[in-house]
C-alpha cells in the first residue's frame, strides 16, 4: 500500500480512481476437510483472492506453507496485478494459499487437500476468470490435479485452467526457466544503460535456487564470473568466478552449494557485502534491510524474489546510488511465460522453446524500457516508476470500462 500511494502520487491519481483499484475485487475463504493416511480428519484453511480483473482474468500463483495468511493472499494479489500490467500482458492480479505444511504430508494427503481446494475454488477460476499457477511449495504436478479436478467437473480437458503444468498436460517449452531468463534479460539492460559490460562482470546470487541458478548460468555463459553464491545452508565464495555448471551438478548431488571444490565458505553477511558489478537477491523477502544495504557494493540489484529489499533498505541503496530492477519488472519472466502457456492451450497450438525464449526477451526489454523513460523522465526512483506505469495502465482500464451498475 505504501508504495501504491507514492506511484498513485506521482500519477496524481484522483481518489475515484484509487478508491476502485486499491482493493481486491473479491476474497474467497475455504475450510478444507480432508482424510490423513492414519484415517483422521484435519482441517486446512484456505484462500483466493482475485485483486483485479480489469485488464483480463485474474493470474496468480497458490502457496502451501505454514505461515499462508489471508493479509498475505491479498498483498500477494495486488503485487500480480502491477506485475502483469508492467509488462502489458493482458491480466489482473489473483494469488491463492493454504495454511499447512507440505513438508510433513504424504504425496497422496497433498493430492486429496489439493482436489479438495480445486473444488472448492472452482466457482472462482476458469480459463476466461481466473488461471493459477505454482507458487512457494507448488508445483506441476499440483496444477496437474488441480486442472484433472476442474476438467473431470466440467466434463472435458480445460489445459487452460491453471499454467506451470507438466509439458504431457499442456505446459510450455521454457516454462521452468521462464524467471531466471527474464532476471538475465533485465540485467542485460540495466548494464548496457550504465555501461558495464557482462563480459567480466562480477555477480554474487543470494539464492541459488531456480531463478538464481538459472540467472547465474545465463551470466556465466556470457562471460560474467560468478565469484558468490548461497543458498539455505551456507554461502561459497571463489575471487575468480565460480564453475557454474559444476556447481549446478554439485547442489543436485549434496542438496546443497557448500563444499564445491575451488570455493571457499563466507557468512552470508560478508556474501552481500563483496565487491561485484551484479547482485541477485533471489532468496526470501527482506533480505536487505536497513542493516545490511549500507554494506552493498553492487552497482546493479537486480530483484529476482519477490520483495527481497525492505523500504528501508530501498532508500539506504538508492542514497549509495545503486540501480535496482525492482521485483515486479526483473522477476516478470515467469507469468509472462505462464501468459504464453495459457495463449498455446487457448489456441491448442504449441510453440518450439526458442519462440519462447525470443518472445520473453521481446517483452522484457521492451518493459524494461518503458520503466527506464518514467525513471529518466520524471526523475524517480526505478521501483517508483514501475509501480507508476504498471498503476497507470490498471488505471486506464478502469477509467474506460466505467462503474457497473
Amino acid at each position: 500500500m505504501e508504495n501504491f500511494d507514492l506511484a498513485a502520487d506521482a500519477l496524481n491519481l484522483s481518489i475515484d480512481v484509487r478508491n476502485m483499484i486499491k482493493y481486491p475485487e473479491r476474497i474467497l475463504h475455504v475450510n478444507l476437510p480432508v482424510r490423513m493416511d492414519n484415517g483422521h480428519i484435519q482441517s486446512f484453511p484456505g484462500y483466493r483472492v482475485q485483486h483485479s480483473t480489469a485488464r483480463g482474468p485474474a493470474k496468480g500463483g497458490i502457496r502451501y506453507h505454514p505461515g499462508v495468511t489471508l493479509d498475505e493472499v491479498k498483498a500477494l494479489s495486488t503485487w500480480m496485478t502491477w506485475k502483469c500490467a508492467v509488462v502489458n500482458i493482458p491480466f489482473g492480479g489473483g494469488k491463492g494459499g493454504i495454511t499447512c505444511n507440505p513438508k510433513e504430508m504424504s504425496q497422496a494427503e497433498l493430492e486429496r487437500m489439493t482436489r479438495r481446494y480445486a473444488s472448492a475454488i472452482l466457482p472462482l477460476i476458469g480459463p476466461e476468470r481466473d488461471i493459477p499457477a505454482p507458487d512457494v511449495y507448488t508445483n506441476s504436478q499440483i496444477m496437474a490435479w488441480i486442472m484433472d479436478t476442474y476438467s473431470m467437473t466440467k466434463g472435458y480437458p480445460i489445459p487452460g485452467v491453471v499454467t506451470g503444468k507438466p509439458i504431457a498436460l499442456g505446459g510450455s517449452l521454457g516454462r521452468n526457466e521462464a524467471t531466471g531468463r527474464g532476471v538475465y534479460y533485465t540485467i542485460q539492460s540495466a548494464a548496457e544503460h550504465l555501461r558495464i559490460p557482462i563480459k567480466g562482470a562480477k555477480v554474487v546470487v543470494q539464492g541459488f535456487g531456480n531463478a538464481g541458478s538459472i540467472a547465474a548460468q545465463l551470466l556465466d555463459s556470457n562471460q560474467a564470473y560468478v565469484i558468490g553464491v548461497n543458498d539455505s545452508r551456507g554461502c561459497v565464495y571463489n575471487a575468480n568466478g565460480l564453475d557454474i555448471p559444476k556447481l549446478i551438478m554439485h547442489k543436485e548431488k549434496t542438496g546443497g552449494v557448500v563444499g564445491m571444490a575451488n570455493s571457499e565458505t563466507i557468512s552470508p553477511q560478508e556474501l552481500l557485502a563483496l565487491e561485484c558489478d551484479i547482485l541477485i537477491p533471489a532468496a526470501l523477502e527482506n533480505a536487505i534491510d536497513a542493516s545490511n544495504a549500507g554494506a552493498v557494493k553492487a552497482k546493479i540489484v537486480g530483484e529476482a524474489a519477490n520483495g527481497p529489499v525492505t523500504p528501508e533498505g530501498d532508500a539506504i541503496l538508492e542514497k549509495n546510488g545503486v540501480f535496482v530492477i525492482p521485483d515486479i519488472l526483473c522477476n516478470a519472466g515467469g507469468v509472462t511465460v505462464s501468459y504464453f502457456e495459457w495463449v498455446q492451450d487457448e489456441q491448442h497450438l504449441f510453440w518450439e522453446a526458442q519462440d519462447v525464449y525470443n518472445r520473453l526477451e521481446r517483452v522484457m526489454k521492451n518493459s524494461f524500457a518503458e520503466v527506464l523513460k518514467i525513471y529518466l523522465d520524471r526523475k524517480v526512483s526505478m521501483r517508483t516508476a514501475a509501480n507508476m506505469l504498471g498503476i497507470s495502465r490498471v488505471a486506464e482500464a478502469t477509467v474506460l470500462r466505467g462503474l457497473y451498475p
